[in-house]
């Protein structure tokens, strides 16, 4: 069948590991819908975020380019780096496509569109439920947006952010779309990112089970830990939390995973409602992962698995003559990505700066020269306190921290915990040495200052104690009232 424009759904989590999805999962783990999309399309093994922090992953979806082209390292204001035109909305719009973002942007100021027709914010949903009247309100528990605690939600289900941005896509499907033209609907969902508060019954759906404990490397205490690592989770006071606790945090992550899932079976029902669902492009993924308490770390900021490795499936119209339904691609992927894909879908376009490849044509083995490493970065320059940059195939990975130049490397067909620093294997030193080089190569022309006359750079050890790291602010202590839109 000719192919035509489709409608395109874009669908991310926010902070969610790639072993919480498709084979890797727990086998207790339920998410029928993502499993659907897997059956129907095709999923990519080896997605990563290029630089694991929610704003730099949104820019890369938004630009297609790397962070290290659009130098967006750390959660800062997008207008400094995005406008309105060369986004990925602005360039669907000009393909005819009228374009919606709900949930949660990120961007900022918060309402800066960047080329959406329409945005309707998690900050639109606080402002809902305060003048609601209703005598119970959200985010009552008083647990911030990165502690690794677990928690109930104060609101039932149905009353959730989570189920209110689901409820908001069904409207927009339904009621508030033009039907004579096709659509690009972004539903970027706020969980799994903390406060873990899943609302009953996904507080007690694992509960019971046999909870994942955390891992951690040979490298995560004494002379071999990175100083960067050492230092967050001093910061994070993550390696005092109690095993119990963790247990406990995890089975709440769980939860609102799940939650997600089944809330993402409202929108898929109601593009079934309309018959549009299996000519529908649906993309799902998230902007990076989440420690959850691995190598003694919670969040993300760093590229280990648990951080950069991101879940990533993509189902194409089934009537296209190639839907690739049913297949697996292992080579890396990135946000950067989704521009090009989705722009060729639309018939664009494509603008000459991007980074991304085109997934569609990957899944198709028509794309030229596949790339086959994915590189990024942590934390910023090189003189920033959490700094480090990676390489990876998908089955090997590198990484660098210029602080007291400290090296890993995994390998991660066999160690996807990366729980053995393979750097110091005598053994190893060609794959070593091959991976290094590539990532010399691609970081000695920005301004990051990773490189200096052909070599990786070290840094000085930053100077502190350890009671002066656990001193450290609570910046993720907020109320409903803040005004960014970094409110799950």
């Amino acid at each position: 069948m000719k192919q035509t424009r489709p409608n395109i759904l874009l669908i991310t989590s926010d902070q969610q590991r790639y072993d919480t999805m498709g084979d890797l999962a727990p086998s207790f783990m339920r998410t029928p819908h993502f499993d659907t999309l897997c059956n129907r399309g095709v999923v990519f093994t080896s997605a990563y975020a290029d630089c694991p922090k929610c704003v730099p992953a949104r820019v890369s979806i938004m630009s297609g380019k790397y962070a290290t082209t659009h130098k967006m390292c750390e959660n800062k204001e997008t207008s400094l780096v995005l406008g309105k035109e060369k986004t990925l909305p602005a360039l669907l719009k000009k393909c005819g496509y009228q374009t919606a973002g709900i949930g949660k942007m990120h961007f900022g100021p918060e309402r800066t569109r960047h080329g959406f027709d329409e945005m309707i914010l998690p900050a639109d949903y606080f402002n809902y439920m305060n003048r609601s009247g209703f005598p119970l309100k959200p985010m009552r528990h008083g647990l911030g947006q990165g502690e690794l605690y677990p928690g109930m939600s104060t609101v039932p289900e149905s009353l959730t952010l989570t189920s209110w941005i689901a409820e908001q896509c069904v409207e927009y499907i339904h009621e508030r779309r033009d039907p004579s033209l096709p659509f690009f609907l972004w539903c970027s969902f706020t969980k799994p990112h903390p406060p873990l508060d899943p609302p009953e019954p996904y507080y007690s759906m694992y509960r019971n089970c046999p909870i994942p404990d955390p891992v951690f490397g040979d490298w995560t205490r004494g002379d071999g830990c990175p100083e960067a690592v050492r230092r967050r989770w001093m910061q994070l006071c993550s390696d005092k939390i109690p095993k119990e606790v963790i247990k406990e945090a995890r089975a709440a992550y769980y939860g609102l995973i799940t939650q997600n899932d089944y809330n993402m079976g409202r929108v898929f029902g109601s593009l079934q409602d309309l018959q549009m669902f299996n000519e529908t492009l649906i993309i799902y993924t998230s902007d990076h992962g989440e420690y959850l308490g691995d190598h003694f770390l919670g969040g993300k900021s760093f590229s280990h698995e648990a951080a950069a490795h991101v879940p990533f499936a993509m189902k194409l119209p089934k009537s296209w003559q190639d839907s690739c339904h049913g297949k697996k691609i292992s080579l890396p992927i990135t946000h950067a990505d989704i521009l090009p894909t989705l722009l060729n879908v639309a018939k664009g376009e494509l603008p000459d700066d991007i980074d991304g490849q085109d997934l569609m044509a990957l899944a198709q083995g028509r794309l030229k020269n596949p790339r086959q490493h994915i590189d990024g970065v942590s934390g910023g320059p090189v003189d920033s306190c959490m700094a480090s940059i990676y390489i990876t195939d998908g089955h090997w990975k590198y990484i660098w921290f210029p602080e007291g130049g400290k090296e890993q490397l995994f390998d991660l067909d066999n160690d996807h915990n990366e729980i053995r620093n393979l750097s110091f294997d005598d053994k190893l030193s060609d794959k070593l040495n091959e991976l290094k080089s590539e990532l010399i190569k691609r970081h000695e022309n920005n301004d990051l200052g990773y490189v200096r006359n052909g070599f990786l750079v070290t840094t000085p050890v930053i100077s502190g104690t350890e009671r002066d790291y656990r001193r450290r602010s609570y910046g993720t202590l907020i109320t409903e009232r803040y005004s960014q839109d970094i409110k799950h």
